[in-house]
């Protein structure tokens, strides 16, 4: 390794940020924000941090995930560690690669939903454990921020493919020879999910009508993001056009699925979250479920009524991670469609969540809007909508102080939640875009929960985004 007089790559300099680093990831602009130069200096730094043997990289299928992905690599190379290459993927799969015996640590490259320009890495460590602002993600900034040096070479990357291995845990979720011969829509939106699908596809007795099935970095339909209404048309149309029993669709990285009914309707993550907590307590009775703090009156009615005891966390992947490994809950979901799993070491899936509705769908023969319409009545929900504004907190505290005078219990576990008897909301700041970001639910009166919700837009302002 080159050549500071103590043998490294960092200058004991002063730390500055670096605005590529985010919350619990990396996610920037190439190359002006995220370089391959800066992803060498991350593979370095996290060498140096964590002291790994073998490291798992994977990718996705953006142009510039791969001039990336090899420096990263050369990095983590010049810091002693072996580097597996598991080439075009999701991050599930690089979850599962890093909690593989004799795997110490695991990086995505990825950027997700994120416009075509930009590109990012998720980080975990042995057995999962990611890697956040609160576990070492500010280290490594730091680290990166004053390293001094780019070396040359090639990297010494390991090609490795787990997704036969991968394919067997997903389909240990569901009995197979019980699911009925249902007919899903699935849309990859040229991401990578349809290479699991393809993958999966000769052991279940599903059909596939499948849709922007092939990973194209140029996302000729558009990037991946299907929270946006304006994204869901395609997978909606093809539903109804094929008569399918749902369809699904996954933003770039399918750590994330979105759902869709019968009707071609898109079902709010929200309600799916209640949904799949029930199916596992049914499996571990008794057993926690970790829930973010946005929408969260169906979730804990449902987890309550099944015997569950449900604990809500901080929004963001790597909070919900944390604190279902320290309550060792048996499932945790968020409404954004981030689906956790006690026993996929703790982490996100976008896999393991359809194949939970088919089952549910074979087993008690009802549709999915049939599963989900009762709850859609009781709790009806805003949708998360986002806002531009100058000075997020500003109207943060403007809100509180606002229904304080009213009465209301004001909980601060992530951004502002507010609660009246019949109504509540929670408005916080994003933890990866310059948004604010408003959810509101009643109690079985849709009339008010549309009423609240253009009352929070007034008094939020700024810009639709």
């Amino acid at each position: 390794m080159p050549a500071t007089s103590d043998g490294s790559v960092f200058a004991a300099t002063a730390a500055k940020r670096l605005p590529c680093f985010k919350s619990y990831d990396l996610r920037g602009r190439v190359p002006d924000e995220l370089s391959p130069e800066i992803a060498y200096r991350l593979g370095a730094a996290y060498a140096q941090r964590f002291e790994p043997s073998v490291v798992a990289i994977g990718r996705d299928v953006r142009h510039s995930s791969v001039p990336l992905s090899r420096m990263l690599a050369l990095g983590l190379n010049h810091g002693g560690a072996d580097v597996l290459d598991l080439g075009l993927c999701g991050t599930e799969e690089v979850y599962f690669a890093a909690a593989q015996p004799g795997v110490d640590g695991g990086i995505m490259v990825t950027a997700s939903h994120n416009p075509i320009d930009y590109n990012g890495m998720k980080l975990v460590r042995a057995g999962a454990v990611p890697v956040s602002g609160d576990s070492g993600l500010r280290e490594l900034e730091t680290l990166v921020a004053n390293s001094i040096v780019l070396p040359g070479g090639m990297p010494r990357m390991t090609p490795v493919s787990l997704r036969a291995t991968y394919v067997q845990h997903l389909l240990s979720y569901v009995d197979t020879s019980k699911l009925a011969p249902l007919k899903i829509v699935v849309n990859a939106g040229n991401g990578s999910a349809g290479l699991v699908i393809d993958a999966l596809e000769s052991w279940l007795p599903l059909r596939f009508v499948k849709l922007h099935h092939t990973p194209d970095g140029s996302f000729p339909n558009g990037i991946p993001n299907p929270l946006l209404p304006d994204n869901r048309a395609a997978t909606a149309a093809a539903v109804r056009a094929e008569r399918a029993d749902f369809g699904v669709a996954w933003d770039g990285d399918f750590d994330r699925c979105f759902l869709f009914d019968e009707y071609g309707e898109f079902i709010e993550g929200y309600y799916i979250v209640g949904l799949l907590a029930e199916a596992m307590l049914k499996k571990e009775p008794g057993s926690k479920i970790i829930h973010d703090p946005r929408l969260t009156w169906n979730t804990i009615d449902m987890v309550n009524a099944a015997g569950g005891i449900p604990v809500q966390s901080k929004t963001g992947h790597a909070f919900i991670k944390e604190r279902m490994r320290a309550e060792n809950a048996v499932y945790g979901g968020e409404m954004s469609a981030h689906h956790y799993f006690r026993d996929f070491a703790y982490c996100d899936n976008g896999n393991i969540p359809w194949l939970l509705v088919a089952a549910l769908i074979s087993a008690s023969g009802l549709s999915l809007s049939q599963l989900v319409s009762e709850r859609q009545r009781r709790f009806p929900a805003s949708g998360e909508i986002n806002r531009r504004v100058a000075d997020s907190q500003a109207v943060l505290d403007r809100a509180e102080a606002h229904y304080a005078r009213a009465g209301a219990i004001v909980e601060k576990v992530d951004g502002l939640s507010v609660e009246m008897p019949d109504w509540r909301f929670n408005l916080r700041t994003s933890n990866t875009e310059p948004l604010l970001r408003l959810n509101l639910e009643s109690r079985g009166d849709e009339l008010l929960m549309r009423r609240k919700t253009q009352e929070l837009l007034t008094l939020v302002g700024g810009t639709a985004a």
